[in-house]
């Protein structure tokens, strides 16, 4: 296999996702579910998150091709559910509603699926597939991982260092990074799915 390493492209790809997932802007979600529950495994959910997103990147593109929808198709489609996560990350709002059940354990459910390798993260990958080489998308997931690791063992030294207003000026800045992001994403792949027709 031809192994063509990009810094450009791995630190994009690990933009894009960063972004996406928003652990950052998810530790208030990460201090209440440790409150409810008492503890999360923060390893097991930051491996398990990893291994869905690689499992999903190689197997993705083969379920796609089985329901005959091509990765251009499917980034386009990518490119909405970013720009609505942006628009919720940048006005505030609730989109998406969460299942808040924490019968399973929270390390696995609702942590790692779908908080952390939800829809959002899972069609993204997709959609930077259509764009960049694997090899570069999984090294920016391996450096997600790690840094969701870090972020899951301090979330609470985290938050009391920079508050409330820190997060939610950190979301809303990637947020519009996110809704840039989306557009150039949209724009790209809606060219290709044109030129094909």
């Amino acid at each position: 296999m031809d192994i063509q390493l990009s810094i450009k492209e791995i630190f994009t790809a690990f933009m894009i996702l960063f972004a996406v997932i928003d652990i950052i802007g998810n530790i208030p979600i990460v201090i209440d579910l440790r409150k409810k529950v008492g503890h999360i495994e923060s390893e097991k959910a930051s491996i398990i998150a990893g291994i869905i997103m690689i499992v999903f990147l190689f197997l993705g593109k083969t379920l796609l091709s089985f329901l005959g929808v091509g990765v251009n198709s499917f980034a386009v489609a990518g490119a909405f559910i970013l720009f609505f996560i942006a628009l919720e990350m940048i006005l505030g709002i609730t989109l998406y509603k969460q299942d808040e059940s924490t019968t399973m354990t929270a390390s696995v459910f609702p942590l790692a699926f779908p908080l952390i390798a939800g829809p959002g993260s899972l069609t993204t990958l997709l959609s930077l597939r259509a764009e960049y080489r694997i090899e570069n998308i999984i090294i920016a997931v391996i450096l997600n991982v790690i840094i969701i690791f870090i972020v899951l063992k301090t979330s609470n030294r985290i938050e009391r260092m920079i508050g409330q207003n820190g997060i939610n000026i950190i979301r809303k800045v990637f947020g519009v990074i996110l809704l840039a992001i989306a557009v150039k994403l949209f724009a790209h792949n809606i060219k290709e799915l044109f030129e094909m027709a």
